[in-house]
């Protein structure tokens, strides 16, 4: 009799553990719906300004240039067999890889700099140095178009003042391009300080304590504690600038419009050329989207291991 009641005790008090599940769970969804709900307006909005045009572009590179007969691939062939569009696929590359190195690097340098000041003299140098990247693009480069003018260059005038011979900066092939460039990175070197310098704050001091206590030095640190800790935010800051510095199109528009000769036209610039000022929309098409399928194989294979790396460390 008392076993009996015991056990009828014991089963009544657990039985309200699968009503808690139940309730949570529903608690779950209901949560996840609403979640869905507050979301729906940004998905719609990315699908009707990023998806679709994305999928109306793919469309439109396959079709011939009076957009009224499907020619597949035809598009493609023609541009590559074309001398100028390879000139493009160089620039760009060129271009996108070493604008993305520089900015890597000052901004991994300037996020140290900025982590090893402390107080109120860190916010007032981080807010000074992030004013390139906050002015307005097209305003900024044309700064810049005014600094490199043959005729009232601010620098040349400064050389000239110094003693030393005028350089054309826009005038000669590798001097645009060197130009272009250096504009990049000025503007994008502050956003990868800052988004550097919020990862260098997350990583225990405690790791550096112990590193500076088993006697190892400023580089050992920087190899064996910084790097690693900081591994999936530089790669994914490095797969989104060169992504977006591919499709740059304000700075080569603003300062060279592509010259001297084209020598400066990215795919970007060389697909307005084709697309809107040539009026053959759907070769335009083609070479804006030249290297999707290249930046999303490396975007696929980058954000996989971003998520491999995070999945071994939460467990």
């Amino acid at each position: 009799m008392a076993d009996g009641t015991m056990v009828m005790g014991s089963g009544a008090a657990t039985s309200p553990a699968p009503r808690r599940v139940g309730s949570l769970k529903k608690l779950g969804r209901r949560r996840a719906t609403t979640a869905l709900l507050l979301c729906a307006p940004l998905i719609l909005l990315v699908i009707s300004l990023k998806i679709y045009p994305t999928f109306y572009a793919v469309f439109l590179s396959l079709l011939d240039r009076k957009m009224n007969e499907f020619v597949g691939l035809d598009n493609y062939i023609f541009l590559l067999s074309r001398p100028s569009f390879q000139l493009v696929i160089f620039q760009s590359c060129l271009f996108a890889l070493t604008a993305v190195m520089l900015k890597a690097l000052i901004g991994f340098i300037l996020a140290h700099l900025m982590h090893n000041i402390r107080g109120r003299n860190q916010r007032i140098w981080r807010g000074l140095l992030l004013v390139p990247w906050v002015i307005p693009l097209s305003l900024s480069t044309l700064t810049w178009w005014w600094l490199f003018d043959p005729s009232y260059s601010a620098l040349n005038w400064t050389l000239e003042w110094l003693g030393f011979d005028p350089i054309p900066f826009l005038g000669t092939t590798w001097n645009a391009r060197i130009a272009v460039i250096a504009v990049n990175t000025w503007f994008g070197a502050p956003f990868f300080m800052i988004m550097y310098l919020a990862a260098l704050k997350s990583v225990p001091e405690q790791l550096y304590e112990a590193a500076a206590i088993d006697g190892a030095s400023a580089w050992q640190k920087l190899i064996y504690i910084t790097l690693p800790m900081m591994r999936n935010i530089i790669l994914i800051t490095v797969l989104y600038s060169l992504i977006v510095t591919f499709a740059d199109f304000d700075i080569v528009r603003i300062l060279t419009n592509g010259g001297p000769q084209d020598s400066t036209h990215l795919f970007a610039t060389y697909a307005f050329t084709v697309g809107i000022q040539s009026g053959n929309i759907p070769r335009g098409a083609s070479v804006s989207l030249f290297m999707l399928p290249v930046l999303a194989t490396l975007a696929f294979f980058v954000l996989r291991d971003v998520l491999k790396r995070s999945k071994e460390i939460s467990t």
